[in-house]
């Protein structure tokens, strides 16, 4: 999420130059090597010491060289490195490579660069197989040297097994609607759509309620002392006022339909129906408080949850003045059977609301741990 933040303000700060700072990859013009025999090129990573402190890539790299279809075989420290890139490229023209398999870490991240080696070299980027001996191989089997290598070679056979029977795929683009819709008006999703539109997207809020603010609404102040409502107050405001936000309260979404880029939502609110198009969704609904079935909760108003006291805090209400006591328990619906994690707002939010009282009465607080 910090990522996707960061990478958010980075689109908007750039805003004003986009298109100047970017331009077309061009790639030489793709061989046709359909009556071709198979020559398969493997490149073994050591990712550092992800995988050579563990795995033998030696050995692996010699028995690679046995493997049917294998023409060259090399290793390298860093595979991704720009650098190690370049030199795969060049060796895949040098060689006459048709086929390649990289040994080394993850395709989630990795693949599009290795495909990428391959349009540089003028292959087809589908004659392309990874072999994971890294999350697949050391990383799981790090105290077992002789077994991971053992199993690491099995993956390479497999990878250039299959990298022979490739068929080269082609690519083709669609056009992108370049509107955004986003689901829940509470601060993650009012964030959202302004980061959005600061960015030049014309940009759908949909709230199912009749206003703005989503859980941020019941909060007053923050664990540092922040005031929650008057941030709250001129978020709301921005997001009003954008001309690229369409803000929709009081919505239901009744139907959705299209394919990626391109999208139509159907959204009912206050008796009218409208179609949205739009190329991309961010689904910021947020969550809800969990209310209690045990201590007394619903029976005694005295017993209330923390966004509660906090709202009587936030409010001043009356019903705290004549309190000299109070005891917060926590992890009440968490770290159990059926919910066994941690709620991860629970402790700040009673350390805020303990100080809250610690600094306007002499009130006694405990706490204790109903998971304990």
């Amino acid at each position: 999420m910090s990522a996707s933040g960061a990478g958010a303000l980075s689109g908007q700060l750039l805003k004003s130059r986009r298109g100047k700072l970017s331009k077309e990859r061009t790639y030489p013009e793709e061989k046709d090597v359909s009556q071709e025999e198979a020559r398969v090129g493997v490149f073994v990573c050591r990712c550092g010491a992800n995988i050579g402190r563990v795995v033998d890539v030696p050995g692996i790299v010699e028995y690679s060289k046995t493997l049917k279809n294998v023409v060259h075989v090399e290793e390298s420290l860093f595979a991704c490195a720009t650098n190690t890139a370049k030199a795969i490229s060049d060796t895949i023209r040098d060689k006459g490579l048709n086929r390649v398999v990289v040994a080394a870490c993850t395709p989630r991240t990795h693949e599009p660069l290795f495909r990428d080696t391959l349009r540089e070299a003028g292959v087809n980027q589908y004659f392309f197989d990874m072999a994971n001996i890294r999350e697949h191989c050391s990383w799981v089997h790090s105290k077992e040297q002789a077994d991971a290598t053992k199993k690491a070679k099995d993956i390479v056979r497999m990878s250039v097994a299959r990298a022979a029977k490739l068929e080269p795929l082609e690519e083709f683009s669609l056009p992108v609607n370049k509107v955004a819709l986003v689901v829940g008006g509470g601060a993650a999703g009012m964030t959202s759509a302004l980061t959005l539109a600061e960015q030049g997207h014309e940009t759908y809020l949909l709230e199912k309620e009749a206003d703005l603010g989503g859980m941020a609404r019941r909060i007053h102040y923050t664990l540092e002392g922040l005031d929650v409502q008057t941030w709250l107050a001129e978020l709301k405001k921005k997001v009003y006022r954008h001309r690229d936000i369409h803000v929709i309260t009081d919505a239901e979404i009744t139907a959705v339909n299209g394919y990626v880029g391109n999208f139509e939502t159907r959204v009912k609110s206050k008796g009218r129906v409208r179609n949205i198009k739009h190329g991309v969704a961010i689904i910021a609904t947020g969550a809800a408080e969990h209310k209690p079935t045990e201590y007394l909760y619903g029976k005694s108003a005295r017993v209330m949850t923390q966004l509660e006291l906090e709202h009587e805090l936030g409010t001043g209400s009356a019903s705290l003045a004549n309190m000299h006591s109070l005891v917060m328990i926590q992890c009440v619906g968490c770290r159990q059977e059926d919910r066994n994690y941690c709620a991860r707002v629970c402790c700040s939010g009673a350390m805020k609301n303990a100080l809250k009282l610690r600094r306007s009465s002499r009130i006694r607080i405990s706490t204790c741990c109903s998971a304990t």
